[in-house]
């Protein structure tokens, strides 16, 4: 039976790989289930079949697809951990979110505050929480949703989802923030005709995808710029929801044309 690879190589060299992940994969051990497949330990295995390690730098979380860094040296993962620290490395993600924002552009600087209540949520807490900084930008409206880009200049836990959450929104599919509903063509589109007892959702999982990284190169001190594709779900949405509104979050990125 042939099985799907959880992830793609975007960028390779001695010092570093840069990794595109499906949504539902850790990116390292599970203080939960322990036994929970993980990103390093399968890369490793097919990156370096005869023995190999990748050096974590930063996390995503698992929901999210996307782009992660590892490095593969001690001295690339020094250098790398020290960007990170120092908020050098951009990070940007797409979002869909439920409802419509007023604003074109919004700085959320609200401290957050990890493992905040009973549900191990994040929280906003200005007297006990550490520093977080997001930038969003609301790249258009389809109907009831909103396309969103976010760049964490921080990177605390969840802090995309908790600052959206601050603001008085979720992301599409949040079991954890939102209502986790899943999107069906037939909800939205007034004219479907199928059979609602064997349609599918179009997509059914957190629609947080990390799209895009600009680091310095640790060894040569480059500037290099890495960009995740859609996921075939999350593309699948775009497309159907572009066909229906117009509104692309690609195009209206930048990313494409």
């Amino acid at each position: 039976m042939k099985t799907t690879t959880p992830f793609s190589v975007i960028y390779k060299d001695e010092s570093i790989v840069v990794l595109s992940k499906a949504s539902g994969l850790s990116v390292a051990a599970d203080r939960w289930n322990p036994d929970a497949p993980r990103l390093d330990k399968a890369a490793a295995g097919e990156l370096f079949p005869e023995g190999g390690r990748l050096y974590a730098v930063h996390r995503i979380d698992k929901d999210t697809s996307g782009l992660v860094v590892y490095a593969l040296t001690s001295a690339a993962h020094r250098k790398l951990c020290l960007d990170f620290e120092n908020r050098k490395v951009e990070k940007t993600y797409h979002a869909l979110i439920h409802g419509r924002p007023d604003w074109k552009t919004y700085t959320v600087d609200v401290p957050l505050r990890v493992d905040g209540d009973k549900n191990h949520r994040t929280v906003a807490d200005k007297r006990a929480g550490k520093k977080a900084v997001t930038e969003f930008s609301n790249l258009g409206s389809c109907g009831s949703f909103s396309w969103i880009e976010a760049k964490p200049v921080t990177g605390r836990t969840h802090q995309i989802r908790a600052h959206l959450a601050w603001l008085g929104f979720s992301i599409v599919c949040d079991p954890l923030y939102g209502n986790n509903e899943p999107v069906f063509l037939s909800k939205i589109k007034r004219s479907w005709r199928g059979d609602t007892f064997e349609e599918r959702p179009l997509i059914s999982r957190l629609v947080l995808h990390a799209f895009k990284l600009k680091l310095t190169h640790p060894e040569t001190g480059e500037k290099l710029e890495c960009t995740a594709p859609y996921p075939k779900d999350l593309n699948t949405l775009r497309n159907q929801l572009a066909k229906l509104y117009g509104t692309d979050p690609l195009k209206l990125s930048g990313a494409e044309g």
